[in-house]
This record gives structure tokens, sequence and C-alpha cells, in this order.
């Protein structure tokens, strides 16, 4: 007799999240949520129901609208159900443009979640304010981020006005799954600490969405699941304009009648843990210390007890290091739906910012053969009931009929897959801790990726690369600070003694206004030279748009009359506004319609077929009230675009300069950036084929590879440096062609990916060279680092941020370790979709010496073989 047995596991390795990394579409616009997961408390016309809420999409009438005249005191509410638990981080929002004939919009909203449909919360921020502010036109998007994020299955958008109005809406939510599962914790609430001497910290759960009654908070999230771990220094807060003490809870010793924390933990479904995460504060010379033990009882059901046998872990204590850690606490793979743990104090205080589980997830359903007929109907019961064999009653006095050889056979399969099962949870397990252990770098002696077909193997040409030290070169759990000057970039001079002296020392110093106009070649540069850290030197990288500006030679102000701009006025009145991509100090881009640009520019114009409709563009709009040094930095970008003519960049198609408010108009791609393109996909594959699941293959990422290198060795030759080369500013036609652009900086979709120093400037430094960093030098070798960087993130289809387990401060420290050269310092690991003849191109490209990487001509001949024509 057959028995099938279907496995499905799951691990999650590390499952705590980090709310600027966590900031995906969940799918209104491109309709990965269907029309039947979106509803309303009305509508105000069939054309304009909940199905139309969807962010830059025009279908019925264009949007959302709820019936009649919204009151001041209406409730109505647009309701998206996500069919899972999610953690959301941002909302964005537009109103009724319907092609420049709607103007309806709200000007403010609040939000309402639920886990699971029936109990309903009020979202708040951090301070306590339940409205937001959304739309002040029809056809602008506005993106908002959730301080704090919010953690539920149902949302529920309900628009605000403080007059009689007509308002209609579009939406679109960001975030990722919530694989924790957590949809509950209880604990005594936190408490003030005052020392002597030092600021009042107020150690309380703020932002708890439960109930908090005789000083017992149960039933709700808060702090300990918002993806923000505190700082070492438990004063210092992430957040802006909150109290001392704002990022952690804590408990003094003795305050509860006894010497321990009890907290209990409820999730969605019966899980089987393997660990639990607490962020601890550590600062032991203020009386705070991380935990001595845990124990932890499990609960299979709500309505059930909790078991006898605690799970207990100890804690080593720490008297030395300072700094707030992760304390993993094994759970030995019990099963249940509700934990409770007791923290036991190991000082005064105990403090927590942020708790986190791990479960493996195993479904064994019943074999789905045809009865099996047994000769032992008694001894049947022993049988696990996963895979109890049902029994013929007509067969109970029957003789053995020669199945009994037939039966063991089946047992002892069934137990050897069940042995099988357990040396594959315990293996995961095992790869699952080294991975928590160290930032993700895997090296190519211990995982090999084999692509499946002869034609997705590429060989590269490139010279042997010298030995690298790998992430796991150094397990730490947490990459340690070794200053706390680290915290503030200014640190690095102290950080780096050798830093500190100033940029006249050097012989070529370390400006980019004018790159690759050195008096010495960059080889002798940073070996004749005394390099500084280059905070001071570092003026803003963006342009008057909030977009990167090309850096160049010098221009000077005669060169930049009218009469020096080569491509054409083009009407104003044409240009039909559609969203707001950005925006900066003195100027914003939006994404409009240009109606008759291809028949105004003529033939060979850059424009995709349109039939006659009107063509997407980008432009860029300089605000009336801007400064002259403004606008003299508009009209230099203009002199600057006008000069470039590459099929895989960008380019100028005409200006509205006449008249304020002075524009340009450049190209836009129908599908968008790369990084979104990208990461909304998945490798191709029969899955993905079977299942509709968009894909690309290893052929349209080397394509993709093979044209940005060809951009940027066209900005190479006329001397240009990008600054800011990455997936986000490169865009996407339906024919996967790309063109290299400049728009990243000013969105807010990816405000984190950029670190701003002291208020004065936004870097990439996730992108940038360590000589970008530390000395302020941008050259063609700092975008060929930066290339590097952009190959990794098309090979990791933008599944993940670069260094995404460091942040922006251990990114700076690492810079300093690429200049000691001391091997000390962490690369990008191997992708595994990427073939290892590329992965060395890209650390080639990471090269410490400026003079040994590669230049774009050379990357682009390296790559271009490869790509069928």
């Amino acid at each position: 007799m057959l028995f099938f047995l279907l496995l499905v596991f799951q691990a999650n390795a590390n499952a705590q999240i980090d709310p600027a990394h966590c900031r995906y579409p969940l799918g209104m616009e491109d309709g990965r949520i269907k029309d039947h997961d979106i509803t309303a408390s009305s509508q105000w016309y069939e054309t304009t129901g909940p199905q139309y809420a969807r962010l830059n999409r025009e279908e019925g009438d264009g949007a959302w609208c709820p019936a009649g005249l919204l009151q001041p005191s209406d409730t109505q509410y647009l309701q998206v159900d996500l069919g899972q638990l999610t953690f959301l981080t941002v909302v964005g929002t537009q109103g009724r443009y319907a092609r420049n004939s709607g103007k309806e919009f709200a000007r403010m909203y609040r939000l309402n979640y639920s886990h699971d449909g029936q109990l309903w919360r009020s979202w708040r921020n951090r301070l306590g304010n339940k409205t937001m502010e959304a739309n002040d036109n029809a056809y602008a998007s506005v993106i908002k981020d959730l301080h704090p994020p919010i953690i539920s299955r149902y949302l529920r958008l309900i628009p605000v006005t403080k007059m009689p109005t007509t308002v209609c809406m579009r939406l679109e939510l960001y975030g990722c799954p919530w694989h924790d599962g957590l949809t509950s914790y209880s604990s005594p609430e936190g408490q003030l600490m005052m020392p002597p001497g030092y600021p009042i910290a107020s150690l309380n759960d703020s932002t708890y969405d439960g109930a908090h009654e005789r000083r017992k908070l149960s039933g709700g999230l808060g702090q300990l699941t918002d993806g923000v771990i505190g700082q070492d220094d438990f004063l210092r807060t992430r957040q802006y304009h909150v109290w001392p003490g704002y990022d952690y809870v804590g408990w003094r010793n003795g305050s509860l009648g006894s010497g321990y924390v009890e907290m209990e933990f409820v999730f969605d479904k019966q899980r089987n843990f393997t660990s639990m995460k607490v962020h601890s504060n550590n600062m032991f010379y203020r009386g705070v210390k991380i935990f001595s033990s845990v124990s932890c009882s499990f609960k299979p059901r709500l309505i059930a007890n909790w078991e006898v046998e605690p799970v207990e872990f100890h804690t080593v204590l720490d008297d030395r290091n300072p700094s707030a850690r992760y304390v993993t606490v094994p759970l030995g793979r019990r099963n249940a739906k509700a934990l409770r743990c007791r923290f036991h104090f190991a000082d005064v205080w105990m403090m927590f910012s942020e708790i986190s589980f791990q479960s493996a997830d195993t479904v064994i359903p019943t074999q789905i053969t045809p009865v099996v007929t047994s000769p032992w109907p008694k001894e049947e019961s022993s049988l696990p009931t996963t895979h109890k064999t049902a029994t013929n009653p007509s067969a109970k006095d029957q003789p053995d009929d020669g199945n009994t050889p037939i039966l063991i056979g089946c047992l002892v399969t069934i137990i050897l897959l069940l042995v099988v099962i357990i040396f594959l949870i315990l293996w995961c397990q095992y790869v699952c801790k080294v991975l928590e252990k160290a930032p993700r770098r895997i090296l190519e002696e211990e995982v090999t990726v084999r692509l499946s077909s002869s034609s997705d193997t590429i060989i590269l040409q490139t010279p042997p690369v010298p030995p690298r030290v790998s992430q796991m070169d150094h397990p730490y759990e947490r990459v340690f600070l070794l200053d706390p000057q680290y915290q503030d970039p200014a640190g690095l001079r102290n950080k780096l003694p050798e830093l500190s002296q100033s940029a006249e020392t050097s012989a070529c110093g370390g400006g980019y206004a004018e790159p690759d106009v050195t008096q010495c070649t960059p080889h002798q540069c940073f070996q004749s030279s005394v390099p500084h850290y280059a905070e001071t030197d570092i003026v803003s990288l963006q342009g008057v748009t909030g977009s990167n500006m090309y850096a160049v030679p010098a221009l000077t102000v005669d060169s930049l009359t009218r009469k020096d701009i080569s491509v054409a006025e083009f009407p104003r009145h044409r240009l039909l506004f559609r969203e707001k991509l950005g925006e900066g100090q003195f100027g914003e881009v939006h994404l409009c319609e240009a109606e008759g640009l291809p028949e105004f520019l003529g033939e060979g114009a850059p424009l995709p077929d349109r039939d006659g409709r009107p063509v997407l563009v980008a432009v860029k709009q300089l605000r009336a009230d801007a400064t002259n040094n403004a606008r003299y930095d508009f009209l230099k970008e203009i002199k600057i675009m006008s000069r470039l003519n590459d099929p895989n960049i960008i380019q100028l198609l005409c200006v509205c300069v006449s008249s304020d408010p002075l524009c340009m108009v450049t190209e836009y791609m129908d599908n968008g950036d790369l990084n979104m393109f990208l990461s909304q996909r998945e490798m191709e594959s029969t899955l993905t084929h079977a299942n509709n699941i968009p894909s690309v293959s290893l052929s349209d990422l080397l394509h993709m590879s093979v044209q940005i290198s060809s951009g940027m060795r066209y900005l190479a030759s006329l001397n240009f440096v990008h600054r800011d080369l990455a997936t986000r500013n490169c865009l996407l036609d339906r024919r996967l062609t790309i063109k290299i652009a400049d728009f990243g900086m000013s969105r807010n979709l990816y405000s984190s990916d950029y670190y701003r120093i002291q208020g004065r400037a936004v870097l990439p430094i996730r992108w940038m060279a360590w000589e970008s960093i530390l000395l302020g030098k941008f050259t063609t070798a700092s975008d060929v680092w930066a290339f590097g960087v952009t190959l990794w993130e098309i090979f990791t289809l933008c599944k993940e941020q670069p260094y995404s387990l460091l942040s922006d401060e251990q990114v700076i420290e690492n810079t300093g370790e690429f200049f000691r050269n001391q091997g000390r310092q962490i690369f990008l690991f191997a992708p595994p979709l990427c073939p290892p003849s590329l992965f060395e191109l890209m650390m080639r490209c990471w090269d410490r010496d400026i003079a040994d990487r590669p230049t774009f001509e050379g990357l682009y001949q390296a790559l271009r073989p490869h790509v069928v024509q």
C-alpha cells in the first residue's frame, strides 16, 4: 500500500524587521491585492467603487469616492484585506485626477487596523496624534511613513475633513510580511528612572495599542515590535522630539514584588519555536544589565493550561562591554500558541527595546491514498494520529491475508522519513545560527550554486582577485562599535587620528567639483597624501530639485546663457501633471504627460510609439522663489544634460525657461526604476511560468548589467562623474532598455538609502567608495565602486539593501577598515544567482587601491560577450 507524505518546512532565521528597509509595495497599484479584498463603507457610483482606489491607476472614474458630501463627523472608510499579517511602514495616497477631469482629494486621513477583522484599533503617531496629512491636489502622490509602523492584516483608511466636501482617494501600501506571527504581548507597564545628576528617563511602552489597566499592559503590540533598536546609551533616542529613554521599556528590581518581569506572548497559530531574541541594554555602570536568566512556559492552545515543564536559559553576564545587544534564548522546538516568560533581574534595572521569535512550521497532513485494511484494529490506536491507518469494519474477523509485511514496510518508511525530517530541521537550525552570528557573507568554498542549463553559464576573463576577508571571519552576533565616536560621523577624526589633518597637507586634496582633473594620478594621490575625514568638504550632493547633479569640469557663468541651451522651448500648457516624484530645497520633480511631444521634437526623438497618446516625461521644476544661486545651478544642470546623448542615459528633451517657473523635461520609462522592477520579480523557472509569477532570466540580468556599463562608459568618456549610481537611478522600459537617471535622491521611497551628515548633505554611503566617504573624493573610479554595488543589487533582485545587517554608522566604520587595509574590512556576500566569475568582477570594483579598479570600458568589454544579441 502506498502513502504520500507532504512536508512543508519554513524556517525564519532572522525575523527582526527594519522599518527603513521594509518598504515594498504590497500590491494596490500592480493588482496583487485583488478587487474582492478592497471594500468600502459606501461609494458614489459603480465607477468610483473601492476597486478603483489604486495608486497611479485611472480605471473607472479614477478613484474611490464615498457617497455624498463628506461631513466632519462622518466615518467613511476604504478597507483593504492584505491576506496575512503584515508589517506596514508607508502609506501613499492620491486624489482623483481622471486625466485632468477630476479635482477631488483628501487633505487628511486616519487609519484603523485589525488582526482578525473584528477588533479594530486606531493608529496614533509617537506623539499620540491620530490624523495624518494627505494631498493638496488631485494628481500628486503623497508618501507618508508610519511612525510607529502597523502590524495587521486589515487596514481602514478614513478620510477626514474640516468642512463638507467631496472626497476621492487612491492608495498604495508599503511594508513586508510579518513572519513572527506575534499578535499581542502582555507585561507590567514601564517605569520612571530618576537618577541623580541625569535626565529623568520614562521607560514606558508609549505606542502600546492594547488595554492598560492596573499598571498592566495586555492584548496589544507596541515598542517591543516596532523594529527600532535602542542605542547603547538608553538616554539617547533614534526618534526626534521624544523624551530620554523613549526607545526602551524598563523595570526596576523589586518594584514588581518579585525578582522577575513576567511577559505573555500570543501568536496567530500554533508554532514550533526555535528561539527568542531579546534586545537588552547593558549599561552596567548605570545599574542596567541584561537579564540573568529566563524561564518560558508554553501553552498549545489558548484555552489549555500552561505546560508543567518550562524551558530555562541562563545568560553570561558581561561587566566589560556596556553595549546593548541581542540575547538569543533557545526554545527547544516546543509547540505552542502562547508563551509566558519570566525574565530575572541581574542588577537594579532591566530594559528591552525589541523582542522577536523564530519558529519552524512543519505541516504533515494525513495520507491521500485509498483506505487501508488492517488485521489488528486494536493496535491501530497506538500509531501517531497524523499517520493513523483507517480500518475497514468488515475486516475485523478476517484472517491474516498477507498484509502484514506491507504494513510493516510502510511503518519503516514513515520512520525513515521522520528521521530525515529531523536531520534536515537540525541542520537548518545550525545554518540559521551561523547566519545570525555575522552579516550574511556566503563563501564560495562553502556554498556552490550551479545553474541548471548550459546556456546560463558565463565565464568572464578577469585577473585573479587577491584574498579577501569574508563577513563570516568575524562571527559577532552584533558588530560592536569600537568607540562611541562612531555614532557621530565627526568622530572619525578621533577614530582615525591619521584622518584628522587638514586637506592642505594633501598634494591633491579631496574635492569633487572637477573630477579626474588632479595634480597627480589617483594612485599617487593616496600614496603621497595624508587622508582626512571630509565631512566639512562635502557640500550638498543634490541638485536644486533634490536630484543628484553630475559632477563635471567647471562651467563658467558666461557659458550659462539661454542661447547656449541647445534644446527647444516646449509650450508649458501641454504638460499635464500626474504625480510628484520627489522634491528638493528649491524645486520638485514631477511625472507628467506631454501632449504632442513626438511631433514637436520631430524624427529621431528618443520616444516610444504612443499612437498619438501623451508621452510620459519627468519634469524638473524650479520654484519661482528660488535664489539666484539656485537659478544658476538649474541652468548649469540644463547645460550639462543637454550635452548628454547616449542610448543608456536619460536625455533632456526640451525646456520651459522663457518664464517662471523654470522647467527641464527629460525622458521617463514606463516600467519605472530598476530597483522596484526587480524587487517585484523572481528568477525564471517552471514554477514562475506555471503560476504566472513575474520573473526575469539570468540573460535579462546580464543584459541590464551591460547597458548600465555602456551608459557609464559614455559618461566616463566625457569626464562626467555620476556620484549616485544605483538601481533606483536606472529607469526601465517595456523592452528592458535601461537609461541611467538621477531621480533617486529626491524620492521619499528611497530616503533610507541616504545618510544625512549633520543636516548638511545626504550621502548614499552604502554605494560609495571609501575615499568618497573619508576624503570627499568623487571620480570615475568611485563610480566603478558604485557600479559593483549596483551589480550586486541586480543579482540579488533588489531583495535587500547592501550591508543590510550593518547600521549606517557601522558602514562608515567599515570604510575606515578599507583605509587601514588590515584585512578586517567587510565585503558584500556573493549573491546566489551570480556566477562566480561575475562576483570576482564585483570584487575588483571594490578594490582598495583606485588604480587597480577596472575602467568602465574594461567592464563593458568583459560583460558584453555574454549577452545574446
